[in-house]
């Protein structure tokens, strides 16, 4: 008699987590994140999370920012334009006057070249932050204002501002342009304007 195999059944990967679209920071907790790390003068990662504020970017498409992407020596530009990694297609974005600030701290305090890598890792066989070193930063901007994290990620920092922009002008063309999609249909799901606009219909009618 062959014995007979006994198979564990497998549980689902999901089993336990949160799953689905990351929330988005609102103003008071961008505003929490960035006078801490003004405060701790983690001049990087104000850089960084400034940064992935506005320009809305994937991480790997962030982390591998080069200096000359947006900037032409210590001249910060108010406007950049990027080719994205997943797609192929160009992005513009906008660098407000206070992350121009920010960005230009981190230049001069790393001596940086315009060909050198904008965010640099500490790791010495990575020229760059890796998508994960990123994940693990904003965990921990996460954890320092006393969110949950398993409801954040670095998709909240890509969704913060288009999901501020849509609430103030129910623009949705305009949050596609600045994510970069191709599709309408995919900048409704990402931001999950269909179920944020139900809820607030339902929430404005009393019964």
């Amino acid at each position: 008699m062959y014995p007979i195999a006994v198979y564990k059944k497998k549980e689902p990967w999901n089993k336990g987590k949160l799953v689905g679209q990351k929330l988005a920071l609102k103003q008071k907790q961008i505003w929490a994140i960035r006078i801490r790390l003004e405060i701790s003068g983690n001049i990087r990662d104000l850089a960084l999370f400034s940064l992935g504020l506005d320009s809305k970017l994937r991480g790997c498409d962030l982390v591998s920012l080069r200096v000359r992407d947006i900037a032409l020596g210590m001249n910060i530009q108010s406007r950049a334009k990027i080719i994205q990694q997943k797609t192929g297609r160009p992005v513009q974005f906008e660098i407000t006057e206070q992350t121009r600030a920010a960005i230009k701290a981190l230049i001069q305090k790393e001596a940086l070249d315009n060909s050198d890598y904008l965010f640099k890792s500490r790791i010495k066989d990575s020229p760059h932050l890796s998508t994960s070193q990123y994940s693990r930063i904003v965990d921990g901007w996460i954890n320092s204002i006393g969110l949950e994290g398993t409801h954040y990620g670095t998709h909240t920092i890509r969704r913060t501002k288009p999901s501020l922009i849509y609430k103030k002008t129910k623009n949705i063309r305009a949050c596609q342009l600045l994510l970069g999609h191709s599709k309408l249909e995919s900048t409704v799901r990402y931001l999950g304007i269909e179920v944020d606009d139900a809820l607030e219909i339902s929430e404005s009618i009393d019964i």
